[in-house]
């Protein structure tokens, strides 16, 4: 029980993370779309490999 409130939250902060870019400067969110579509597939692999190491290494900190 405690294990899915924590999960849903995490998501949840996902989702109103996301959303703040396009809310706050839909432009600026549509370029920063059309520059990552230029992106090569690998460029792309290790942005998000480094978004998830730094994500890891914030929450130990935090939980830790």
């Amino acid at each position: 029980d405690m294990f899915w409130t924590e999960i849903l939250t995490a998501l949840a902060l996902v989702l109103v993370l996301e959303g703040m870019l396009p809310f706050i400067s839909p432009a600026r969110y549509r370029r920063m779309v059309a520059e990552i579509t230029r992106l090569g597939d690998n460029q792309i692999r290790n942005i998000g490999l480094v978004v998830m190491i730094a994500g890891l290494l914030l929450l130990f900190v935090v939980r830790g």
